[in-house]
């Protein structure tokens, strides 16, 4: 863990990934714990200058959808084109009730929103690169580019789920030069036993972890 770290509003930026209904209690790909993070979040949002919330934005008959598989199931994998695909419960269809952000989160206090998963055939984890496409390649969403013109330097990553979209966010933003900092207590995992895996990928990349209590 790092120590406490002073936030300068001008080349900082939080990084808030699907605090969405269809990823809390009750929702249809529900995070276990994921409403303990909300009003946390929302309170550390007004503190920065750039404050980016993700959506999850799916197409109904989304490729990661089981049931836009004859005969799969929640939680299996196949293999497509561009290689394993992990499906899940519809969840985040564009418009809907479940793809929404958590009333909680201040919409004044957000400069982007970022909808991802968008295209039906490819899966996206990360805010800043789709997964691979059947070409293998991973597509930018643009969002480093646009950090970066902003002249932000560092990225603080919060929301759901530590184990998928937190995750792979925070190992793109320091692909792709970012200083990245996970804050740990406002996340939480599909699978809290992925802890220990996550954080050595994490240490591996670059990617630093921390509470929001270290900031000042």
């Amino acid at each position: 863990m790092l120590g406490r770290m002073r936030v300068v509003r001008e080349q900082d930026a939080l990084l808030v990934v699907d605090v969405q209904h269809d990823f809390l209690p009750g929702g249809a790909l529900a995070v276990p714990g994921g409403d303990e993070v909300v009003e946390p979040i929302a309170r550390l949002m007004p503190h920065l200058e750039t404050v980016v919330a993700t959506q999850d934005w799916h197409p109904p008959g989304h490729v990661s959808f089981a049931s836009s598989h004859p005969r799969a199931k929640p939680f299996e994998f196949i293999v497509l084109p561009q290689g394993h695909q992990e499906l899940w419960p519809d969840h985040c269809v564009r418009g809907s009730r479940g793809a929404a952000l958590h009333p909680a989160l201040p919409d004044e206090a957000i400069t982007l929103r970022l909808r991802k998963g968008t295209r039906p055939g490819v899966d996206s984890y990360s805010a800043f690169r789709e997964n691979p496409d059947a070409s293998g390649r991973r597509l930018s969403t643009g969002l480093a580019a646009w950090l970066q013109a902003r002249g932000v330097r560092r990225v603080f990553l919060c929301g759901l789920a530590r184990d998928f979209c937190v995750k792979w966010s925070a190992l793109d933003a320091a692909a792709a030069g970012l200083e990245a900092v996970l804050l740990d207590d406002l996340t939480r995992a599909v699978d809290p036993r992925s802890h220990p895996a996550v954080d050595a990928e994490l240490a591996r990349a670059g990617v630093a972890i921390s509470r929001s209590a270290a900031l000042t």
